[in-house]
């Protein structure tokens, strides 16, 4: 098997079990290897560290797939690892609709699997693990024999892998809205046109985390996407809910969501929601609820202090829409934001607000996206409910 050699001095990072390997990190590699290869990798004395894909012109040369010696990497590999990850999902109740893998968290670096009733999306999202593409489709017909297999690569993370963006059938064409059901309320899946894979599945279980605060209250959603905060504040009891988003397409697919269900204590407005709470704080507007859950301010290190005082802004006005003893329900999805810092941000917010704040809920994504300690990129979402006094 072809090798790679680490450096003597490498971030613990990788000997702590984390499994990209950067390029500074690597001594030598064989000059043969060719990128979606797999090889062994050693430390700089010959041990044996495990065995991982490779892409000689990515930021991250090798991700690991095991560290078992005697474990081949060949579709009965991924079969396995995808099975294994079911299991994992049923143990703890998230079979309908789920994250089946979850990328590193599931051993199985930048592959993402979503699961919406017999329907799978997947994406590929580095070339090591879009070379055995085949082999994971082959599995998921044999584990769980679905109507349907979409592929959303069309993410511009894979041009720094040298793949192309893509989407389409994996399977026999099928109609690429889905009927699902999240806690008792009925929503459509569009795994074509929709966000990432056509649905944000990670929040499913902090949506039912408003139910009390949101009962007999005026709801505002700002970002509301296709509506299903929002949706689920209307079936909890809410006098009435305003959903904000600056999408027409989104703001049509929320309205349709709210009549599957339906629904007349809720309304949807086409709108910059950044500029509408702005405008609607210096009117002195008041809500019961205010509901924030903004796009990722960045995808890298170099913009965090812009994501910091993006979160902080966005925070400052949701609050001033809250009226005294009201809450504020916001999230963050980027990873860069880690939860210690995304509370002080909310903190720093609040001070300029000059209101106080009683935490009610702080929580990560659903347990179908696992977190993983030392993998920074499994612990992304932070959703939080404060009352604003």
């Amino acid at each position: 098997m072809k090798k790679v050699v680490l450096k003597k001095r490498i971030s613990n990072r990788v000997a702590n079990g984390h499994p990209w390997i950067f390029a500074n990190e690597i001594d030598l590699m064989d000059d043969e290897m060719e990128a979606g290869d797999i090889a062994e990798v050693l430390s700089h004395d010959g041990k044996f560290i495990g065995k991982g894909y490779v892409n000689p012109i990515s930021r991250i040369p090798v991700r690991l797939l095991t560290r078992d010696k005697n474990v081949t990497i060949d579709a009965h590999f991924f079969h396995a690892s995808i099975l294994k990850a079911w299991e994992y999902r049923k143990k703890i109740g998230y079979t309908e609709n789920c994250r089946l893998i979850f990328g590193e968290a599931d051993g199985l670096p930048q592959l993402i699997i979503d699961k919406f009733n017999d329907y799978f999306v997947i994406q590929t999202l580095a070339l090591g693990i879009d070379k055995w593409k085949g082999a994971i489709v082959d599995a998921i017909e044999k584990i769980f024999t679905p109507k349907g297999i979409y592929e959303r690569n069309d993410v511009p993370v894979r041009e720094l892998e040298g793949l192309s963006q893509h989407k389409g059938f994996l399977s026999k064409p099928f109609d690429t809205r889905i009927p699902i059901i999240e806690n008792g309320l009925k929503f459509i899946v569009d795994v074509e046109k929709g966000q990432k894979t056509g649905y944000f599945l990670d929040q499913q279980d902090n949506r039912r985390a408003i139910q009390h605060i949101v009962k007999d209250a005026d709801v505002l959603g700002a970002f509301c996407y296709t509506g299903t905060f929002e949706i689920h504040a209307a079936s909890y009891g809410a006098k009435h809910v305003l959903g904000l988003d600056i999408s027409e397409s989104a703001v049509k697919h929320a309205r349709e969501n709210a009549a599957l269900n339906n629904l007349e204590n809720i309304s949807f407005q086409c709108v910059n929601a950044f500029d509408a709470l702005k405008e609607w704080s210096k009117e002195g507007k008041k809500w019961d609820v205010v509901m924030l859950d903004p796009p990722s301010f960045t995808k890298t290190r170099d913009n965090i202090q812009k994501a910091i005082s993006g979160y902080k802004e966005i925070n400052l006005r949701g609050m001033k829409l809250v009226k005294p003893g009201g809450f504020l329900v916001t999230s963050s999805c980027t990873n860069l934001v880690q939860p210690d810092l995304f509370y002080e941000i909310i903190e720093m917010a609040a001070k300029d607000a000059r209101r106080s704040l009683r935490q009610v809920v702080f929580q990560a994504q659903s347990p179908d996206h696992p977190i993983i300690k030392g993998l920074e990129n499994t612990n992304y979402l932070k959703f939080l409910i404060v009352q604003v006094n």
